[in-house]
Parts: C-alpha cells; sequence; structure tokens
C-alpha cells in the first residue's frame, strides 16, 4: 500500500479505461470517489462492503452539483481532491459518429467550473486532472500509423473534434493535467510493454511511440502506475500518447 494515501475522484468510471484505473487505485490503498449515474451497476463490480475506501456519487459529467460533490476530499466540502480522473465520451452510432457530439467538451466545462466554484468558496487544493483522449490530434504530426488514416479522418472526426476541444479546454484551466491519448481502445488484460510517446501542447514533441491498439485495462493500470501511484512529473502539463 502506498504510504502516500490521495484521494482521487473518477469520471466515468463504470467501464473501460476508467473502471481499469479505479480497480488498480483502489487496490492500492488510495481513497476514491466515483461518479455514476446508476450507482448499482459500479456496486455490482466493486462490492461497497468489502471496499471502504470508495465513495460512490449518483449523477452525470454534466450535472456540476453531482461533479461538485465528487470533487469534495471531506464532508466538510473544504478541501478538494488530489486528482480527477476523466474518462467520459459518448457512445457511438452504427457509423462511429457520437450519439452526443458535446458529450466530452460539455464535461471538461462542467469540471473546471465546480473546480472554481469550490475554489472560489474557500475550498483549498489544486487537483491534477487526468483526461482521457486519443491519438490523432497532434498538431506536430501523425502519431498513428498511416493506414488508418482513413478511419481517423472520417469516421471518427466528429469524436475527435470533441475531444481535441476537450483537451484544449484542459490544457487553458490553469489547473495541473495529463492528456492522455490512447491508440485505438479494445478489451483483455494484456502482457505487453506500454509505450508511451510525450508531447508538449505549446513546444511539441519530445518522444514519439506509434502502435495500433491498446487494451482498456492496460490503459488503466498504466494510468493507475504512472500518474496516480508515482505522478511521474515528466507527464505534468503534458500530453502522454499510449500504445501497446
Amino acid at each position: 500500500m502506498s504510504s502516500n494515501i490521495k484521494t482521487v475522484a473518477f469520471l466515468g468510471g463504470t467501464v473501460g479505461c476508467g473502471l481499469s484505473a479505479l480497480r488498480h487505485t483502489l487496490a492500492a490503498g488510495h481513497q476514491c470517489i466515483a461518479l455514476c449515474r446508476t450507482p448499482s451497476k459500479l456496486a455490482a463490480l466493486i462490492p461497497l462492503e468489502s471496499t471502504p475506501n470508495l465513495k460512490i456519487v449518483e449523477g452525470n459529467a454534466h450535472d456540476i452539483t453531482a461533479v461538485t460533490k465528487c470533487l469534495q476530499a471531506d464532508d466538510k466540502g473544504d478541501k478538494m481532491v488530489d486528482m480527477v480522473i476523466s474518462t467520459i465520451g459518448s457512445r457511438p452510432k452504427a457509423s462511429l459518429a457520437p450519439e452526443d457530439p458535446e458529450c466530452c467538451r460539455k464535461g471538461a466545462a462542467v469540471l473546471v467550473e465546480a473546480i472554481k466554484n469550490l475554489r472560489d468558496g474557500g475550498a483549498t487544493g489544486n487537483p491534477h486532472i487526468v483526461a482521457f483522449s486519443t491519438t490523432g490530434l497532434s498538431k506536430f504530426g501523425r502519431d498513428y500509423p498511416l493506414v488508418l488514416h482513413p478511419v481517423y479522418a472520417w469516421l471518427l472526426k466528429a469524436a475527435h473534434e470533441d475531444k481535441a476541444l476537450m483537451e484544449q479546454r484542459f490544457i487553458e484551466s490553469g489547473q495541473p493535467f495529463t492528456i492522455v491519448r490512447a491508440s485505438l481502445l479494445n478489451d483483455g488484460a494484456t502482457e505487453k510493454k506500454v509505450r508511451v510517446g510525450v508531447e508538449d501542447p505549446k513546444t511539441g514533441r519530445e518522444s514519439l511511440n506509434i502502435g495500433y491498439f491498446i487494451s482498456r485495462e492496460d490503459a488503466g493500470k498504466w494510468t493507475a502506475e504512472n500518474l496516480v501511484f508515482k505522478e511521474d512529473a515528466k507527464y505534468l502539463n503534458k500530453i502522454a500518447m499510449i500504445t501497446t
């Protein structure tokens, strides 16, 4: 168990990368607050009676009241969480276009506003925002295999526009941040090493690793190990591009 126990809020922690990061963070003994539209869904996956370091807040990431509650590290509401891991996103239609093409940018705006409101109300703390995005958004060159260009440029265009606006919101927020751009996601844990490229949103690329896929489990585990447990300084206010 870590000797430096953190309080981490999760937005989108009931499925995929978020659920993986949540499970690994809980297993390491950190305090976790998860925002869920349907709390029973997460409780069925992670029984509350055997997980005392998990608190579930009912609501969604576009509800500022629920998000504000999720950001409060104590019952008094005078201290904010140490970190927020946001993996929210809209479900895709059959065409791969998102059902809500503004899901991520709206969630980012609500999160930044909730932090500001808590700070204006006297709450202490400076939450590190970790936001899941996708490769294909770099302004400094291609970060995905060339053969995937039609998928990224056409089929995922609307989803990528939303992610790009989300990223910009967090980058301009004044909050410490890490954007995690994962390559195409699939299911199942693997034993593959996660390869990482680093990009500064202002000065450009520091390193590059290009790949096709990473599993949701592996992406969540990498996030917990490198951003929660170690909080590696090389990813602070940077973009981490992860793949296997």
